[in-house]
């Protein structure tokens, strides 16, 4: 089995979370006017409104440092206090033309993308697609305002009076999947079949989606069976958007997808921690779990989601009509850029050889995809992840 990371620090990042004992935000902040230091008297147009009681949305506090700067604290993920990268949320009531200076003062994570150029994204209301910000207008830094702990500086102009959001990356929601799958579903493809798997504990769908050719999926036919799944890590949303794509190329009419269909049964969950995705976090479910440390023995109250997709990938692989050849699980990486594979060593040469063809020809064919980030271990931090 292969994980395949994207927009993405090798394996080594884990170690690098700083936990916040005083940290003890549990919730976003809502509709929250903030007022200068020393201000007296009713809030003024000037003030800024933040929120982020919105779907994904993340950030736990606000303090002003004068009237043009604010500190921001990310809200750590649901009962985990140790994770807090992701933070999503809007900005009104401003003043057009108005200059602030925003800091995100509370990263889990001192190493980072932000390192490498990689700055948050933006948009409006009256222009709603995401930009990044300028990355020479960006900063990444350790701060003797805060004991040296690394803070993401970044002035602003609010050039129109306006609501504003402000994200780690480009967000794609739990709402946003369920809306593309309806459209699917709505287009009655002969090739495509979509099933609600499960549900998380919150309720939330589990999607399955199978792609290939109605002849494959007849009784008692040898399956051939490729196995996608995405978004285990709520805050990684680069993983739904090449979840995505995949999905976009596999029901095209593209004559390698016909072919594609023709010989291969495509199935694919595009949210396992639906939960996580919609709360904000950036890691965890609902209940505080690392999802992607359960899938060894996964419970059916605690990690629904992983429960019910262990069991269907453990079916196709003792079923006799099912060849499972390969499983991807889509993440993204918070400190190496471009996409690469982690993968497994085996005693079995076969297996070995098997494993390292995909990652050999995505090397030939994908400019972007770095063999030198790919490796395959047994690394005994990685216990429990979907590729063990």
């Amino acid at each position: 089995m292969a994980e395949k990371r994207s927009d993405s620090d090798n394996e080594t990042e884990t170690g690098e979370d700083v936990i916040d004992d005083q940290d003890t935000m549990v919730g976003n902040v809502t509709n929250l006017q903030v007022l200068p230091p020393y201000h007296y008297g009713p809030a003024e147009k000037g003030h800024l409104c933040f929120d982020a009681a919105f779907e994904s949305g993340n950030l736990g506090r606000v303090s002003p440092v004068s009237d043009e700067e604010f500190d921001l604290f990310i809200r750590p993920d649901t009962c985990n206090a140790r994770y807090r990268v992701w933070f999503y949320f809007s900005v009104s009531n401003m003043l057009k033309g108005q200059r602030v200076i925003f800091n995100i003062v509370n990263f889990s994570k001192t190493k980072s993308l932000f390192r490498e150029g990689m700055t948050p994204v933006v948009k409006s209301a009256s222009r709603p697609k995401w930009q990044r910000l300028p990355s020479k207008q960006c900063f990444y830094y350790r701060s003797p305002r805060k004991q040296g702990e690394y803070i993401f500086t970044f002035p602003f102009v609010f050039d129109v009076d306006e609501l504003y959001y402000f994200a780690y990356c480009f967000p794609y929601t739990y709402t946003e999947l369920q809306a593309y799958l309806d459209v699917l579903e709505s287009q009655n493809l002969p090739y495509l079949r979509r099933e609600l798997l499960g549900v998380s504990v919150q309720q939330r769908r589990l999607d399955l989606l199978t792609i290939s050719h109605p002849a494959n999926l007849a009784d008692h036919v040898q399956q051939r069976v490729v196995f996608f799944t995405a978004r285990v890590h709520p805050g990684e949303t680069p993983a739904s958007f090449i979840c995505h794509g995949v999905i976009q190329f596999l029901v095209s009419q593209h004559s390698l997808a016909i072919l594609l269909r023709k010989y291969i049964v495509f199935k694919i969950v595009p949210i396992l921690n639906p939960d996580g995705v919609y709360l904000g976090n950036y890691r965890c479910s609902l209940m505080g779990y690392d999802l992607n440390r359960q899938w060894t023995d996964p419970s059916p109250w605690a990690h629904p989601t992983l429960h019910t997709t262990k069991s269907l990938l453990t079916s196709l692989d003792t079923s006799q009509n099912v060849d499972l050849d390969f499983y991807v699980d889509i993440h993204a990486h918070s400190t190496l850029m471009n996409a690469f594979m982690f993968g497994n060593t085996f005693d079995e040469g076969s297996r070995v050889e098997q494993q390292s063809v995909f990652p050999k020809l995505l090397s030939m064919n994908v400019e972007d995809f770095s063999m030198g980030n790919t490796c395959f271990n047994r690394d005994q931090i990685k216990s429990g992840t979907s590729r063990r």
